[in-house]
């Protein structure tokens, strides 16, 4: 491409392309937009494509779409380089070492897989010209063009949605829609993970392990989970317990024994591929899946349980080895001391053993793996080799051959002191180790592919070949047997029913004996070394059948243990997270393991262990099908495993079964597994995990509530359901923590709070400061235990900016009904406009029809201006908050008006954010401000025995007296009692007073006192009625004082202006409001807080300043005072 058929798109683009000044520093910096393009260097490289010396190279760029760039300065090294700009996180080659990448040059180790951005399968250029890839080395930059045309905007690429780097490739930055989309002039935003994806430490730690692995062991889905499964399924009892379990069950009930195992399994297996198919798994099996489904509570608890129960399996493992060997010693007269210490000898000498293939690595022990299950698969043929070779010398000990004699006798159960559940809880251990495979999950090339594929298969060998022994051993071994060749069948006795009868043989003199037969399927464990073709074989095969599933365990209980540590749900457990090596084995895992392992070995008998270990195991299997019911139910988008063969019902099912074979096991270790389950889900939901693994817990949430919440907008209203549903201007949730905390103390479990915030003064408002204030503020909420939303919208005023929240917060019936606002102390401080605009909002919520309620404190409300005062926020500190949220202002605020720029952020400088190490100085504070930091924080004590004072004056519906009510109920105030004081006549007063008792108790409100105040017409005293003249005196209009025309115009330039008509009109509605000041001292001036209906004024009628002014009048000088108008609709009924 010629360089003046470039030149227009990259003149276009001139004003945000700067020339490239040499090398830069890692990462864009502040002042440089990472996607500057060279333009010099851009047309010196399309002049060289041009000139006939140029190289292949070159030539390559020349055949690139238009807007390519080459950087000519260093063109004749390892290829070219371009400003880039898709930034890598965790480049393949940390150390910097190897050239950058060339056009030409092959992808680096590890990369090869065909999955990263320098695969040229990945990305199709759309013009059909050679694709181009620069790696830059001072930004960390990939440069990619497809379109013909200089854009940053990116064409699709799996390494946007990587969330760690891995292996598999590289995890890119997508540009902004910032970048895209903000104006030129403006500086781009700062670099982030999109859609929320920063990485918790756990996975940074997983991510530089992962760029740091090379020469790595994978297991394909053979060698990883199939052999690790039919190893760890067929145990012990293939060989020492399946022809027993025949014997007394019987072949029919024997084989439905083995399918009722079977089809728990199954369900488990298919459940488990449908989570393992669903995203990027990693190391840590059984507690990986669980947790990133459900959460980390279930997660962390089955976790725990899941290592321990794997690690107490490799000493049950390797005692039923060590019994074995005893048993061959005893045979030999060889014992060493006696039987149990030899069991712990062997059994000490055994673990040292494996733990010592275990720490070889990875690739040792699956060697190891192999070999055992050849011994064990020889075993097995050999024992069916053996079932048809009919021996004379067998036949005492009940082995025949097959007859159909014998099968048809031993296909009824015949059970002696056990029962079938009894024979089923001896089996199903046998059908455990199923999550062998995925237990190694993060040692697995694939374990999407791997772990369905090698589960399922597992278990379908293993049943078709314990299906098999169960027919085989019944067709061919009779139920008892004597071992002495002399019971024959004698001439002269006829009368013998059995199959043995047909074979010559009479075993019911054995059974008669106090003794009893010593041989046959009900008797001789060792059956199946008998009837195989070689017996040491099987000898073999119960050894390898034990040190297998003693050496799985002991591989997946530290993994599964280093996984559960890595993401820190448990503090004290973060050693344990640390790997060795290139396969990053957990060696102090291990040692832990061991240490568990031996201690259970040192007891020799696991008799009352065994059944707790299954219930551990069938645990987990019940809350992995669990998990996959609950993700479909939550029908969450990102729920799309690519394994389809499950259903969300089979796996409710497999739970539920998975229940109830625990509790057929052992009921009472059933229960005890539900204690500690239920104990470590209390304790880490009460910690708090930071870490969010989007879980299908977090789904079904948001699918309840969007469902209740639509259900909820189908029901009308009721009065006996009305709540409280507060919009309370606080601005920043911090600044005015009074009203805050008395909103939420009746609101609380009771109705909802929004805590609304206008902000004003934005010449641009920056919306996406606003989005991030937003998801702060409320997790500061969160934190301090507020249950309320944050809310702040960008407004003109703020009348605007409440019109807005009046009309637009909340969602269906969730809306609120009650405007709350602190009161505005400093009213006549400051221009008076504001005190229009306060007004008006209280106006425009009746408006709305929403109540109104007011609080005052004497000392005022806002403490934002108070340097260090958010030491409250310390503790969210300590809970490893990444930020602190402190306003701190330069000029004391207005306590309601939310507008002024001292209540706002408005640039990065003023930024509510103190870092954690940097102390700002601490200033003295004087008496005024201790004394509102004193009082800012009253409603957060307990308040003792008090009085809450409502002065009822005017029924607005009832809210002057449920709020109160609601209060009381509220751990903090239950001491205080209810005083009621209403308006009557002197001559009235008894009846009055028993009238609304009567309505009091007709509400089934409590309350302690009734005052009728017969004396509240009264005229006020005369200096009260002089401070209230003086103080609206700068406020009058003195229309009478000057021409008609100049007081219209200066009343429409400031309407808060009081006429002399306003006065006059209602002067009898200001005494009261004085006088109702002198009686709220007389009556209340102990008072915990008072409660008062709020004085209406009428729209249009009295002046904002004369409103104010009764308010002021109202409430100066006392108590916290709550100032209440409902909408008068009635929100208390005495109807059931």
């Amino acid at each position: 491409m010629s360089a003046p058929s470039s030149a227009p798109s990259a003149a276009a683009e001139s004003d945000f392309l700067s020339p490239d000044a040499g090398p830069k520093p890692p990462g864009p910096t502040p002042s440089q937009s990472r996607f500057q393009v060279d333009l010099v260097a851009e047309a010196a490289a399309a002049a060289d494509a041009r000139s006939p010396g140029s190289d292949s190279s070159a030539s390559a760029s020349a055949a690139a779409p238009e807007g390519a760039e080459a950087a000519g300065a260093e063109q004749g090294s390892a290829g070219e380089e371009a400003k880039g700009r898709f930034r890598v996180v965790n480049f393949a080659d940390p150390g910097g070492s190897g050239s950058p990448a060339s056009p030409e040059a092959p992808p680096a180790e590890g990369l090869q897989n065909g999955d990263t951005v320098m695969s040229e399968t990945s990305l199709h250029s759309s013009t059909g010209g050679q694709h181009h890839y620069h790696y830059d080395t001072h930004t960390n930059t990939y440069y990619l063009r497809t379109f013909g045309h200089n854009t940053i905007d990116a064409v699709p690429n799996i390494d946007f949605y990587r969330q760690t780097a891995a292996p598999l490739g590289e995890k890119l930055i997508r540009p902004t829609l910032s970048e895209l989309h903000d104006e030129l002039d403006k500086e781009p935003f700062e670099d982030g993970f999109a859609n929320g994806d920063e990485l918790t430490p756990a996975e940074e730690a997983a991510a530089k392990e992962a760029a740091e692995s090379k020469g790595v062991v994978k297991f394909g889905w053979i060698k990883g989970v199939l052999v690790r499964c039919m190893l760890n399924i067929w145990g012990v009892m293939l060989f020492i317990r399946m022809s027993w379990i025949v014997g007394q069950a019987g072949i029919a009930l024997s084989c439905l024994i083995v399918a009722m195992a079977s089809v728990v399994t199954t369900i488990t297996g298919l459940s488990t591929s449908a989570i393992a198919t669903n995203g990027f798994v990693r190391g840590g099996g059984a507690y990986y899946l669980i947790s990133r489904s459900l959460g980390p509570e279930f997660g962390g608890s089955i976790g725990l349980i899941f290592a321990f129960a794997n690690a107490v399996a490799v000493a049950m493992y390797v005692v039923g080895f060590a019994e074995t060997v005893v048993e061959l010693l005893k045979g030999a007269d060889a014992i060493m001391t006696d039987e149990v210490n030899d069991i712990r000898i062997i059994g000490t000498i055994t673990v040292i053993l494996l733990l010592g293939i275990s720490v070889a690595g990875m690739e040792w022990e699956a060697k190891a793996q192999i070999f055992l299950l050849f011994v064990l698969i020889t075993a097995i043929i050999n024992y069916f080799i053996g079932t048809f070779i009919s021996v004379k010398d067998k036949e005492p000990v009940g082995f025949f051959g097959y007859d159909g004699s014998i099968m048809w006798e031993n296909m009824g159960p015949d059970f002696r002191g056990e029962t079938f559940f009894s024979v089923f809880s001896i089996f199903f251990p046998a059908a455990t180790g199923i999550l062998a495979g995925a237990n190694i999950s993060g040692d697995l090339a694939d374990p999407q592919l791997a772990i369905p594929r090698g589960t399922l298969l597992a278990i379908v060998i293993t049943g078709i070949v314990y299906l098999g022994v169960a027919m085989s051993t019944g067709s061919c071994i009779v139920r008892d047997a004597s071992g002495n060749m002399n019971d024959t069948l004698s001439s002269h006795f006829t009368n013998c029913s059995e199959a043995a009868c047909k074979f010559g043989y009479d075993f019911s003199t054995c059974k008669s004996t106090k003794d009893g037969c010593r041989f046959g399927l009900q008797n001789d464990f060792q059956v199946m070394s008998l009837v195989s073709g070689f017996g040491p074989i099987i000898t073999a095969g119960i050894f390898s059948a034990t040190l297998s599933s003693a050496l799985a365990s002991l591989v997946s209980a530290p993994k599964v243990f280093q996984a559960l540590c890595k993401d820190n749900i448990y503090p004290g457990l973060g050693m344990f997270a640390k790997g060795y090596g290139k396969n990053n084995e957990p060696l102090r895992g291990y040692i832990l393991t061991f240490g568990i392992a031996l201690a259970f070995i040192l007891i020799a008998k696991l008799n009352t262990i065994a059944p707790i270990i299954s219930n551990f195991f069938l645990a987990s299997y019940a809350l992995i099908n669990f998990s996959v019911f609950h993700a479909s139910l939550a029908n969450s988008p990102g729920w799309r495993p690519s394994f389809k063969y499950y259903n969300m019902w089979v796996s409710l099912a497999g739970a539920v079964l998975c229940c109830v074979v625990m509790f057929v096991i052992n009921w009472a270790a059933a229960l005890l597994t539900n204690v500690i389950v239920m104990g470590l889900y209390i304790y880490v939901s009460y910690k708090k995990p930071d870490v969010n693994w989007g879980s299908s817990t977090q789904a079904l949430t948001y699918h309840q509530a969007l469902t209740h919440t639509l259900h909820l907008s189908g029901v009308e209203d009721h009065i006996k359901n009305f709540r409280p549903q507060c919009l309370v201007m606080t601005g920043y949730p911090n600044s005015r923590p009074a009203l805050l905390d008395l909103v939420h103390s009746f609101t609380k479990n009771v109705g909802l709070m929004i805590c609304g915030h206008v902000r004003t003064g934005y010449r641009r408002p920056n919306f996406k400061d606003l989005a991030t204030d937003q998801s702060r503020y409320q997790r500061w909420l969160l934190r301090n235990e507020t249950k309320a939303f944050y809310t702040p919208v960008f407004a003109e005023d703020l009348r605007q900016g409440s019109q807005y929240l009046l009309q637009a917060a909340g969602l269906g019936r969730l809306k609120p009904n009650t405007l709350v606002l602190g009161y505005k102390s400093d009213w006549r401080d400051g221009d008076m406009m504001n005190v229009e605009t306060y007004i008006s909002m209280i106006h425009d919520a009746f408006d709305f029809q929403f109540g109104a309620v007011i609080l005052r404190l004497k000392e005022g409300l806002d403490v934002s201006h108070i340097q260090g005062q958010d030491e409250l926020l310390s503790s969210q500190e300590k809970s490893g908050m990444k930020d602190v949220i402190v306003s701190i202002d330069t000029s004391k605020d207005s306590d309601a008006d939310s507008s002024k720029p001292s209540s706002k952020t408005t640039s990065l400088q003023n930024s509510p954010a103190i870092q954690k190490d940097k102390k700002s100085p601490t200033v003295p504070l004087n008496v005024s401000d201790q004394r509102l930091l004193e009082a800012s924080q009253q409603f957060q004590q307990k308040q003792g025995k008090g009085t809450v004072d409502v002065w009822w004056l005017f029924d607005d519906g009832g809210l002057t007296l449920l709020i109160p009510y609601l209060l009381t109920n509220k751990k903090r105030w239950k001491d205080c009692k209810i005083r009621v004081f209403i308006g009557g006549k002197i001559n009235r007063i008894d009846h009055d007073r028993r009238a609304m008792a009567t309505l009091l108790s007709k509400f089934r409100i409590d309350f302690s006192d009734i005052t009728v105040l017969g004396d509240i017409n009264t005229k006020p005293k005369k200096e009260h009625v002089a401070a209230f003249e003086e103080m609206i005196e700068p406020y009058r209009l003195k229309e009478d004082d000057m021409e008609q025309e100049a007081a219209e115009r200066l009343k429409n330039n400031e309407p808060w202006r009081i006429t002399d008509n306003e006065i006059e009109l209602y002067r009898a509605k200001t005494n009261r409001q004085i006088r109702l000041n002198e009686l709220l001292k007389e009556h209340s001036s102990t008072a915990n807080l008072i409660v008062i209906s709020l004085p209406l004024a009428r729209k249009g009628a009295v002046s904002s300043a004369l409103y104010m002014s009764w308010l002021e009048a109202l409430s100066q000088d006392l108590p916290p005072i709550l100032l209440v108008r409902g909408n008068h609709q009635s929100v208390l009924t005495f109807y059931s």
